[in-house]
């Protein structure tokens, strides 16, 4: 199998906003909508012993995607080749229900087009070979693409090196999500209800 996601080092990641500023910027996203957004978790903690880390937030790419088993007209969908959930806007008819259905609030309602947006890891990039813009712009080099099914892959690596003890995932209610946090104890505790992303 093949399954295509991001690993993003929490360890690493400065709050710097890059990531949405370029992801903003390379799908034209308006003002309202968002693909990927960055969450404050904390200040954790009493004071002087205060933690806090930054999290980024993004669809899941979920390996039984809820959104996809509601879509009314087939406009959502998990694409067979690399498990990527994407939207055929063609087909979207703005119901909404896939938002319903997302536990991580990882979808936006575009008001102009009215459709539902999310992020795409930038499948046009993919295609002439380049990594998602978030991925690309990172100055902490904190976010990793690619196959998570496979070992040799840039986001195997990248779990394998942190340690299954460091390594965290969004709560899962049966949807598998595949995206993967890295993030030590000993720079902030995990947790394991984080906001929703809008």
């Amino acid at each position: 199998m093949t399954h295509k996601t991001l690993v993003i080092d929490l360890d690493r990641c400065i709050g710097c906003y890059a990531c949405e500023v370029a992801c903003k910027n390379e799908n034209s996203i308006p003002l309202g909508v968002h693909y990927n957004k960055v969450l404050t978790i904390g200040p954790l903690g009493k004071f002087p012993d205060i933690q806090q880390y930054f999290l980024p937030s993004v669809c899941q790419n979920c390996r039984e995607a809820p959104c996809v088993k509601v879509c009314p007209t087939g406009a959502t969908y998990q694409r067979k080749e690399d498990g990527q959930v994407l939207i055929d806007k063609e087909k979207c008819i703005g119901c909404k229900m896939c938002m319903a259905a997302c536990p991580y609030g990882a979808r936006s309602f575009n008001a102009q087009a009215k459709v539902v947006e999310k992020c795409t890891l930038c499948d046009h990039l993919q295609k002439v070979g380049e990594k998602p813009a978030c991925v690309k712009v990172c100055c902490a080099n904190a976010r990793f693409f690619g196959d998570i099914d496979d070992p040799n892959s840039d986001v195997s690596k990248a779990i394998a090196a942190a340690g299954p003890e460091n390594v965290h995932s969004m709560p899962d209610s049966g949807n598998k999500p595949t995206v993967r946090y890295i993030l030590h104890k000993k720079n902030a505790p995990w947790q394991p209800n984080p906001p929703k992303m809008l």
